[in-house]
């Protein structure tokens, strides 16, 4: 898989403000809901599944980008796309979990991510399909500056 850079500015998380900062009542509070539904991870799992396919820039900037922890950044944006809570008190409930826990939310992650992987090849392959394969041999790019 090749890695897709999108601009920061057409990131649904950086739009929505997935990297802003609250005051420290507001940020206690989000923080006990974070650490709830991380646990669960059932909604969390819906939760990324849901992400995946509604934020199309984020989602393909940083799941093609093998060199991050993709199941950290996943669950990042499935807490804020549900709960607005933002990355920097996702870290934080994540110290909170129990290691079962933890566990249950990674292979969630791992299972979204394996998902997300197999739809975007698929869509891939159908777009290489829509045009003309000679167009991108050398030899046809040749054969159109020399006619």
């Amino acid at each position: 898989m090749i890695q897709v850079y999108k601009p920061y500015w057409k990131w649904e998380c950086y739009n929505n403000g997935m990297w802003n900062k609250v005051n420290k009542k507001t940020e206690s509070i989000m923080l006990e809901t974070a650490i709830e539904f991380t646990g669960n991870h059932i909604l969390y799992g819906k939760s990324m599944n849901d992400v995946v396919f509604k934020w199309n820039n984020t989602i393909e900037n940083h799941l093609t980008n093998k060199s991050i922890n993709r199941r950290a950044f996943l669950g990042h944006c499935a807490v804020f796309y549900k709960h607005q809570i933002p990355e920097y008190i996702v870290r934080m409930a994540w110290k909170e979990l129990n290691n079962e826990q933890r566990r249950l939310a990674d292979l969630e992650a791992e299972r979204t991510i394996k998902e997300w992987e197999i739809w975007y090849m698929i869509k891939l392959e159908g777009i290489s399909k829509c045009g003309k394969k000679d167009a991108i041999k050398t030899g046809f790019q040749m054969k159109l500056l020399f006619n």
